[in-house]
């Protein structure tokens, strides 16, 4: 080898040795995150009936930590001698961001679905957002196909060298291969992050206090801002002007499952959340349209859990809750 090839040899050896060992990580943090919520997860996902959202939360939950299990396995198979081909890597590096979008495509559907209800179940804002969700598929297949075409020929080189995986070599267009759904969650932010300033701006201008919804709102913010980093952070690394090496794709399947269950783990707690009232009767709450049973403990008045609550109802309780502490 000349010294320029043999520095070359080095750089490629050294960049497929980063994600062996990130990957690893990864998958840490998601099993970490999965034993430390695993009780949250018993008590308020599995006593619920069967429905959409469990169905969400289920799949995003255990779909996430098969796929850094894949990526573990994958690549470190692939890191034994004469396991790789040319073939292989090929079709490999297209099945690796598959199974990743499929994630973040089921992430994208509870956003969709969340927007759709901060905005009063406007079909208008459904169709729109659904049309902007298919534009972000259609354009990632069309890079992903665009990549797979020409990955053949990039790694041609690289490919008989003694490296410890697939050559970790990105070029051409794949930078944009996470473009088209930057560009959504994107949007999905700036509706929620809209949503929020309206509300907030309505409840100051009449005195009010932030009701329960806007800190479930205000709180979504950050788990749609958190994605959206995520993929920026994606980009930059293929794109290679920030000098981060690639980590490969397990810290990020690894965030999106945990920001997401999260996410729905705490909307959870607070809609199926229990008050406690002190000193007061059940003439307190009167009126409500599904009135919760009262029993007393100790002095005080324990307002029993009532899964048909809508949002005005808890809130309206919290309200009271606060009043009694204050007086």
């Amino acid at each position: 080898m000349s010294t320029v090839s043999e520095s070359q040899f080095l750089a490629l050896y050294e960049a497929n040795l980063i994600p062996l060992r990130v990957c690893l990580a990864g998958l840490t943090w998601g099993l970490h995150d999965y034993f430390w919520t695993i009780e949250d997860e018993v008590h308020y996902i599995w006593t619920q009936k069967f429905n959409l959202s469990k169905f969400m939360f289920l799949w995003i939950r255990y779909y996430t930590i098969a796929l850094l299990l894949f990526d573990v396995v994958q690549i470190h198979v692939f890191a034994l001698p004469g396991v790789t081909s040319d073939n292989l890597c090929v079709a490999m590096d297209s099945i690796i961001r598959v199974v990743g979008a499929i994630s973040l495509w089921s992430v994208e559907i509870i956003m969709q679905l969340r927007v759709y209800a901060l905005y009063h179940c406007s079909k208008k804002v459904a169709i729109f957002n659904f049309v902007l969700f298919l534009g972000s598929i259609a354009g990632y297949l069309f890079v992903l196909v665009h990549n797979a075409q020409r990955r053949r020929a990039v790694i041609a080189t690289a490919i008989t060298l003694p490296l410890p995986g697939c050559p970790s070599i990105h070029t051409g267009i794949e930078w944009a291969q996470w473009v088209p759904a930057t560009i959504y969650e994107g949007i999905l932010f700036g509706y929620a992050l809209c949503k929020t300033i309206q509300t907030n701006a309505s409840q100051l201008r009449k005195g009010s206090r932030i009701s329960l919804s806007t800190l479930l709102l205000r709180d979504n913010l950050v788990y749609f801002f958190g994605v959206a980093c995520i993929l920026v952070f994606n980009n930059l690394m293929v794109v290679g002007v920030t000098h981060i090496p690639w980590f490969s794709y397990g810290p990020f399947h690894a965030a999106v499952g945990i920001l997401t269950t999260r996410m729905m783990i705490n909307v959870q707690k607070a809609a199926s959340k229990t008050s406690f009232i002190s000193g007061l009767g059940t003439s307190e709450v009167a009126g409500a349209a599904n009135p919760p049973t009262f029993r007393s403990v100790g002095g005080s008045w324990n307002v029993a859990q009532n899964p048909h609550l809508i949002s005005g109802e808890t809130e309206a309780l919290i309200e009271v809750q606060d009043q009694a502490r204050t007086e």
